[in-house]
């Protein structure tokens, strides 16, 4: 796949087209996730993300506008990575009934959460105030999340599952929320009610 997702041009000055210029913005949007964490989002410019990705200032401005774009950028990517990495631990248990799913989708989560430069900050969203037009992240992630789960468990992603599924992930964004702002390592206790709020909605759902 694409260092960016194809679902979000706006993100993109310019996609990019050769090999050498995708590793370039992969280089980019690396560099942006390593210095959230050092810095924040608010101390982020673009001119920091170029001397640590070793590019010119101008190959940043080739592919965004400012830092906001950028950081917009990595959180669509991530969202790409979290699609990736989920598809393939289900695909590799393809029995799995929807507890099992449920945990798969919560775990995966919480793994990049702990171990994913920058997810902290910008996990599929940027930490500012919304752009008008901007699509909700929370709402990109439950359509994602209501295809995969309708295409492992057989059923159909429907307006009703879609409106379920996003009921699950805004609980879940702002449980997880106060877990990792408890504890940097995510509150075990607080993860444990996550999960068991998500068993006792989604469960009977996804059944």
């Amino acid at each position: 796949m694409d260092p960016v997702s194809q679902q979000n041009p706006r993100s993109l000055r310019r996609a990019p087209v050769q090999q050498r210029s995708a590793e370039r913005l992969a280089r980019i949007l690396d560099a942006c996730a390593e210095l959230l964490d050092e810095t924040g989002y608010e101390q982020l410019s673009t001119r920091a993300v170029a001397l640590r990705a070793g590019v010119p200032i101008g190959s940043v401005y080739r592919f965004f506008g400012n830092k906001r774009a950028m950081a917009d950028a990595l959180a669509h990517r991530n969202l790409d990575r979290y699609t990736e990495r989920i598809t393939a631990r289900l695909a590799a248990r393809p029995a799995t009934g929807p507890y099992d799913t449920i945990d798969t989708v919560l775990d995966e989560y919480i793994a990049m959460k702990r171990t994913v430069p920058g997810f902290g900050l910008v996990d599929f969203g940027v930490p500012a105030p919304a752009e008008a037009g901007a699509a909700d992240p929370n709402l990109l992630v439950a359509d994602r999340l209501s295809d995969l789960l309708a295409e492992h468990l057989g059923r159909t992603a429907d307006a009703a599952l879609r409106r379920q599924v996003l009921v699950g992930v805004e609980a879940t964004d702002a449980l997880l929320q106060l877990a990792f702002r408890t504890d940097p390592s995510g509150d075990r206790a607080l993860i444990m009610e996550t999960r068991r709020l998500l068993h006792a909605y989604l469960g009977p759902v996804l059944a």
